[in-house]
């Protein structure tokens, strides 16, 4: 591929930021993104959140490979100011499901003999096991798992922006406020898109980043990736209770949920059930995307916050869960990404199957799509396009419970938000 090749990304979020820098910084001269979003970071992207985890424990040792490089990559000069290794507690609680003992089981067994990981993992089976570990906690915790202090997160929003700004200190131009009506063709080979403003971009070569809104632009992906919404919740800390959490692990009991030591600039403490992941397959096409109003989480993934909450930091299981929201990801069957040529298409390269798995790629993983575009062709058999799976009916080996719609949950508003409205 000539380093002149005119190369149109679509979506500024983790992959498509992720490609556009490797490719300028591989010398590729005309390279440019549409981003639907006026802001940056994205709205819609997962990126754009106060932190994400970073850890190489998987089930399949061929990810935890790809992790390790992604966490080097990630003490790089251009990402180190956005990982913070705090530790990773892992555990399931005293009344976790079979399957999530099992899961656990499997990501310890990932690493335990890995060379990175020597002198980095510290078993949990009692009280005082996570007291050495996270002397703040004053819940009851009857958890067992283990600690890897090999492990920690990155500030999420912050290393999209510092991305963005490496992007365009490269040649890239990225456009905000361009949002895709359609690709466009001739014949079989796409010549670029055309946004809703009627403007059109030609292109060489098309990368579809789009995330869980991909089957807007692309519905021949049909249910091979399907959007889910995973809840987000956070609790306003004042400075003082901030400062006791300071240098906590990211703790996830795996049957209840996870949280994050508070963001130094707002104190407030990010926390997550452990959910399968929520579809909208409310829209015109019968395809699961993502609805405008996200602020809001299901009323039973707000119960499991709290138990979270009880188990761990008693002191704050009633206070008001505020800034709620869902993280939307571009699910696939079997978790693994998509990283190909769309079939039947020339110069259409799709990008996407995140599966609440990437942003810890964020360094890494556009130079996977540089490769396959430079090649030609996707060698890796795991990351083809995946025609004729469902990912909507999948039961993912990693996540507890099941996969709803959100025609069948109650939700649960801010209450602040709820008398804007009124």
């Amino acid at each position: 591929m000539d380093k002149q090749t005119s190369i149109l990304i679509l979506g500024a979020g983790t992959f498509g930021l992720s490609t556009a820098y490797h490719l300028a910084k591989a010398g590729y001269t005309n390279v440019t993104v549409l981003e639907k979003s006026a802001t940056f970071p994205p709205e819609l992207s997962a990126g754009n959140d106060l932190n994400k985890i970073l850890r190489a424990e998987y089930e399949d040792p061929f990810y935890a490979e790809l992790a390790l490089e992604a966490m080097a990559a990630w003490k790089s000069p251009l990402f180190a100011p956005y990982y913070h290794e705090t530790g990773y507690l892992l555990c399931n609680s005293s009344a976790a499901p079979e399957k999530s003992k099992k899961s656990l089981q499997k990501s310890l067994d990932s690493i335990r003999q890995h060379p990175a990981f020597k002198g980095k993992i510290t078993p949990v089976t009692s009280r005082e096991d996570i007291r050495k570990v996270a002397p703040a906690f004053s819940g009851p915790m009857q958890w067992k798992g283990y600690f890897n202090s090999f492990a920690g997160y990155a500030h999420a929003a912050d290393a999209l922006t510092a991305v963005y700004s490496a992007c365009i200190a490269l040649g890239v131009r990225i456009h905000l406020s361009s949002a895709v009506r359609s690709l466009v063709y001739s014949g079989d080979v796409c010549t670029g898109a055309v946004t809703t403003g009627d403007k059109q971009y030609r292109a060489s070569a098309t990368v579809l980043a789009l995330g869980a809104s991909l089957g807007a632009v692309l519905p021949e992906i049909k249910r091979q990736v399907v959007a889910k919404g995973s809840p987000v919740a956070h609790i306003q800390l004042t400075p003082g209770e901030a400062a006791q959490l300071k240098g906590i692990p990211v703790t996830y009991a795996r049957d209840l949920g996870f949280f994050f030591e508070p963001d130094p600039r707002t104190n407030l403490l990010k926390i997550c059930p452990a959910v399968a992941g929520y579809t909208n397959c409310n829209t015109p096409s019968g395809l699961s995307l993502p609805p405008e109003d996200n602020a809001f989480i299901p009323a039973r993934d707000e119960a499991m916050v709290r138990r979270l909450l009880r188990e761990t930091l008693p002191a704050l299981a009633d206070r008001p869960l505020i800034n709620r929201k869902f993280c939307w990801c571009a699910d696939t069957a079997d978790t693994e990404y998509v990283i190909d040529f769309v079939p039947g298409k020339k110069g259409l390269i799709v990008v996407t199957g995140d599966s609440l798995h990437a942003f810890k790629m964020l360094p890494t993983v556009g130079g996977w799509v540089k490769d396959v575009m430079e090649k030609g062709r996707q060698d890796s058999a795991r990351w083809r396009w995946k025609e004729g799976s469902d990912a909507a009916a999948a039961d993912i080996s990693w996540r507890v419970g099941k996969t709803a719609d959100f025609k069948e949950v109650e939700m649960c508003r801010d209450p602040e938000l709820v008398k804007a409205k009124l």
